[in-house]
């Protein structure tokens, strides 16, 4: 009868733990949909200013979301939204960097 005692951590999508965390849901969507926009963007070499950007600050988010994560599922997303923004961020600095040759 100890399955009994155990709690239920299956329910919720990011919350293992039971509890809602609003601040690190929001910071792992913001970082997969900044680090999605900056891969997909670095594709292009003529978007090279949106990639470096959005790959910036996703590396940025991404990074503070870690700091503050409760769960292994925010983490993981954290870690995915990352990594794309880091390969989007490196492949805009290649196609022209942060600001494309207006700062010398």
């Amino acid at each position: 009868m100890a399955q009994a005692m155990r709690p239920n951590t299956a329910g919720g999508l990011f919350a293992t733990d039971g509890k809602p965390h609003p601040l690190q849901d929001t910071l792992l969507a913001v970082t997969l949909v900044l680090g999605l926009t900056a891969f997909i963007s670095a594709q292009f070499h003529h978007l090279h200013l949106l990639s470096s950007w959005t790959g910036l600050i996703g590396i940025l988010t991404g990074a503070y979301g870690q700091w503050v994560s409760v769960t292994t599922r925010e983490r993981f997303g954290l870690i995915l939204g990352l990594g794309l923004a880091a390969v989007g961020f490196f492949l805009g600095m290649a196609h022209g960097g942060l600001f494309g040759g207006v700062v010398d």
